[in-house]
């Protein structure tokens, strides 16, 4: 582990991100919608940044440009913006790839920027035994990797410059080496803090000073080098004014005096890789007014946690969240993973946040803020950014480079509160350049809290340097504002049939200079059926335009009318009106060229409502006593029949008027909905009808609108119940009345109930084969011995057809057939064998073939009973055999024959030879005939 090191990765930039739905107006009555709008403009930061027209700052091609982000305070008047390039091409010769810091001066219309010439040079050598050895190495030194600003000191930093001690070592160290600006561009000085005689691994050499900085309030330098001692790394502390004092020209070691360093721990191994300054930022912890540092782990200081390699302290920030007067600090955790439904861990990332509650006693604020981007690097740069909606609290903004669509990159708004920062982000800022083959890196480094254009509302920078870009945000003015509504009067009486189409008329002054101005839009009813209209409009949706001056209150009046009984059935349920609010878009932009938000706070929707009088006493409230009686054409239904049914039902209202009443029918499983039987109904239609499947089928019949008092309507409904089964002995139909009313609105729940019975119409018949038996049979002798079926006498062969004409079918069915076995004291017909076909079980109470009598192989001439069961009854009758036509056709031809021979004999075909032709012809039929 000594040997080869962890070595200090610049974040993450080569590790790819995973892939991981008009209306006529009537004379009714008419009722007052008045409107209070008071508005007050403050000059406050806007929680919400302009991501519309944003500024876009632009470098050159692969250099890594916006890869460091700060703001640039010249003076008092100006801000501009410092954006680092780590891979960028300078003039310095023989360097490639050295980095530069870029100058961007902010103006409404343009951004330009151009490099700061920290450093001319190129390698210097170093000369000994007369002999110059190239002494550092500034290629592919990131110089621009971080860049921080204090007043008008510029510190920019190259965290892999690298430098050889002594001309026989093999290579080089990557010490890192820092540059000041100081006066506007004015000096720059050299700060090298880890470029000293000790060299190797064990001390400094990987040290990479200027890894991450930051500025105390009082302009010291912090600097973080997480490389020292086998990387257990270190934090540089300096006061800027010794640091320029120190320099000195061609010298590459210099002495700062009262520069403290955090030393190695040489008794303990396990300090080891623990990258101490791999993020580094400052804030008051002690209460003696004097800036300490954080970082991963500080002395006196340390923050423990219990997921290895969640990157915790990769990024860091200190602020007062909660307005108690104590620092606060937030660190995050990118690479921090939790478990998905499916119990597979994903690396979604955290910020946790620690609230000082006194002297370094820093205490986790639960919950955590946890990404939502599965390797998103939820928390890889946090800024703070001020009290950006005035409420007293300051705001964070938390990046999430990859996470988005196209892994674009995000950064999210997050509003501090008394209890420390809410767990839900107030606005989220989606970058514009989707991942190509280098993520864009959107939101990889980010600073806040200065207003850069002056209008009294911080900015953020933001960078992406995957597209070489830094894009500057910056925060609109807001609006905070609180409005009313009323509705007068609040109860609608019909029956006072009046309207006036009067121009609305204003109670509150408006100047007409105000600002800003308010669009009142959506200002409409809810729900499908439109009952009211307003009368400007004669639509149910009205919008206007007030205006509204700063800390003034506006009071606006419209009307609406109610529209005629035959337009619309409901007059029970409210009428809501409902007010939504919002800055007029093309209202004109400030002089900054930005138009003012409302907070995010501010209760935008509003709503009130409306009753419409009804016949129902003082205090408006109808009860009605609903009743319903059910009769049916039937009380039986049949095991597979379709069982048309027809129910009537009689509904009767005692009481107060029953509003959009309904009845209700629930279908047992086995019963369908075939259509409606209309009765008679007074003063009433039925008009509307639904079908649709729950639990159970449920059928709806909208009957009225109103029921009044002693209405009686009846009519029937036509069902079928086709899907019966023999498990149930009945089924039921539940029957009720509902309506709107708030009180006593149902009926009795009604139960018919039908009896599931079984009927069956069975017909039994047959036949036998043969139907007729001559005795003696031919060739037949009476013997004493019986040896073979033959003995006995002929076969007989019996066929019975049983039918069922339904409906229900039959389970189970019992055929006794009686034969006469003996007769006159004679044994008349001997059981030789009992056999069945298809499901059928065949016995005998008698003794079957009691002489044992040897069987012929062909059994169809055996004296056998052969029952043949039909379950359904058969469409034809049994066919004639074939043996008899041809018997009958030859004995038809044989005695045709015959006849003729008869009547030849008898000379019947000796005829006259005279005679008509007619009586010729007359003669066959009639011959025939007689034949």
């Amino acid at each position: 582990r000594r040997g080869t090191g962890a070595g200090i990765p610049l974040p993450f930039v080569n590790r790819r991100p995973r892939p991981p739905r008009q209306a006529k107006l009537s004379r009714m009555a008419v009722t007052h919608l008045w409107l209070s709008l008071a508005a007050v403009l403050r000059s406050c930061a806007a929680f919400n940044l302009d991501v519309e027209n944003p500024t876009v700052y632009c470098g050159p091609e692969g250099s890594y440009f916006g890869y460091a982000v700060d703001f640039y305070l010249a003076n008092t008047t100006s801000v501009s913006v410092l954006v680092g390039a780590p891979k960028a091409n300078t003039s310095q010769t023989n360097i490639t790839e050295g980095g530069s810091v870029f100058y961007c001066p902010w103006s409404l219309n343009q951004a330009n920027c151009h490099s700061i010439a920290f450093d001319s040079e190129g390698d210097r050598p170093v000369r000994l035994n007369d002999t110059d050895h190239q002494a550092e190495f500034k290629s592919h030194q990131w110089f621009g990797a971080t860049v921080r600003s204090h007043g008008d000191t510029i510190l920019a930093c190259a965290p892999l410059y690298s430098w050889r001690t002594k001309e026989d070592i093999p290579r080089a160290d990557t010490t890192g080496t820092c540059y000041l600006s100081v006066g506007n561009f004015s000096k720059f000085v050299e700060y090298a803090p880890c470029r000293t005689e000790f060299f190797g691994r064990p001390g400094q050499g990987y040290c990479q000073g200027g890894f991450s900085a930051d500025f105390t309030k009082d302009g010291k330098v912090v600097l973080g080098g997480p490389g020292s001692f086998f990387w257990q790394g270190q934090v540089i502390t300096a006061v800027k004014e010794e640091i320029i004092k120190a320099f000195y020209p061609g010298y590459f070691l210099s002495f700062v005096r009262g520069e403290k360093q955090t030393r190695a721990n040489i008794r303990n191994i396990y300090h080891d890789d623990t990258y101490k300054g791999y993020s580094v930022t400052v804030g008051e912890f002690s209460k003696d007014d004097v800036e300490g540092s954080s970082h991963t782990h500080k002395n006196r200081m340390s923050i423990f946690v219990f997921q290895m390699g969640s990157y915790f302290g990769y990024s860091v920030a200190t602020m007062d969240v909660n307005n108690d007067g104590l620092t606060d600090l937030l660190v995050g955790a990118p690479m921090f993973m939790l478990r998905d439904t499916d119990g597979r861990l994903e690396e979604m990332g955290r910020v946790y946040l620690y609230l000082q509650k006194g002297l370094l006693d820093l205490q986790p604020q639960l919950p955590h803020l946890t990404g939502t981007q599965v390797f998103g690097r939820f928390g890889s740069s946090i800024a703070p950014l001020g009290d950006l909606n005035l409420d007293g609290f300051n705001d964070v903004a938390v990046s999430c480079p990859f996470g988005g669509e196209d892994k674009q990159g995000l950064v999210l708004i997050y509003n501090g509160f008394s209890g420390g920062v809410r767990d839900k982000p107030s606005q989220v800022i989606t970058g514009q350049w989707a991942s190509g083959m280098l993520p864009s890196s959107f939101g990889f480094t980010m600073r806040g809290s200065q207003d850069l254009d002056r209008n009294g509302y911080p900015d953020l920078i933001v960078g992406a340097f995957g597209v070489d870009k830094a894009i500057l945000y910056r925060s609109r003015p807001i609006v905070n504002t609180s409005a009313s509504l009323s509705v007068y009067p609040a109860m609608i009486n019909p029956e006072e049939k009046h309207c006036l189409l009067m121009p609305n008329h204003t109670h509150c002054s408006v100047s007409s200079g105000g600002n800003p101005i308010f669009q009142l839009d959506r200002l409409k009813q809810k729900g499908a059926v439109r009952r009211t209209l307003f009368v400007d409009s004669q639509q149910p949706t009205l919008q206007r335009n007030v205006k509204v001056p700063n800390g003034a209150r506006v009071c606006h009046e419209t009307k609406i009318y109610l529209r005629d009984e035959k337009e619309f059935r409901d007059k029970l349920s409210p009428i809501y009106v409902a007010l939504n609010f919002s800055l007029d878009p093309q209202a004109a932009t400030d002089t900054h060229g930005l138009r003012p938000i409302l907070n995010y706070q501010t209760t935008e929707f509003l709503e009130q409502k409306a009753q419409i009088l009804l016949d129902c006493g003082e205090d408006n409230i109808c009860v009605p006593d609903l009743k319903l009686s059910v009769q049916g054409d039937r009380k039986e239904v049949y095991l597979g029949d379709e069982n048309a049914l027809t129910l009537t039902f009689n509904a009767k209202n005692e009481g107060g008027g029953a509003y959009e009443a309904e009845l209700y029918v629930v279908l047992p499983p086995e019963a369908d909905y075939s259509g409606i039987q209309a009765g008679v109904f007074s003063r009433c239609a039925l008009t509307q009808f639904f079908v649709y499947c729950m639990i159970s089928l449920v059928v709806c019949l909208k009957l009225i609108v109103l029921i009044p008092y002693d209405l009686q309507l009846w009519a029937g409904l036509r069902f079928t119940v086709p899907r019966l089964k023999d498990t149930r002995k009945t089924v039921q139909f539940d029957l009720q009345i509902r309506s709107k009313n708030e009180n006593n609105s149902h009926s009795e729940m009604i139960a018919y109930k039908v009896e599931v019975k079984v009927q069956a119409d069975v017909i039994l018949q047959g036949v036998s084969r043969p139907d007729k038996v001559f005795f003696p049979p031919q060739d037949w002798r009476v013997t004493k011995r019986l040896e073979v079926e033959q003995d006995v006498g002929p076969s007989i062969q019996h066929v019975y057809e049983l039918v069922n004409n339904g409906p229900s079918r039959i389970s189970h069915t019992l055929l006794e057939l009686r034969c006469p076995k003996n007769l006159l004291g004679h044994r008349f017909m001997y059981p030789l064998e009992v056999t069945s076909e298809g499901p059928v079980n065949c016995t005998t109470n008698h003794t079957v073939n009691p002489f044992r009598l040897k069987v012929r192989e062909l059994k169809e001439e055996r004296l056998s009973t052969k029952p043949h069961l039909v379950w359904n009854k058969s469409e034809s009758q049994y066919a004639v055999p074939l043996w008899i036509i041809i018997l009958a056709i030859l004995a038809g031809l044989l005695l045709l024959a015959l006849l003729i021979y008869v009547l030849y004999k008898l000379g019947f075909f000796k005829r006259t030879e005279y005679g008509t032709a007619l009586e010729k012809a007359q003669l066959k039929p009639q011959a025939a005939s007689e034949a």
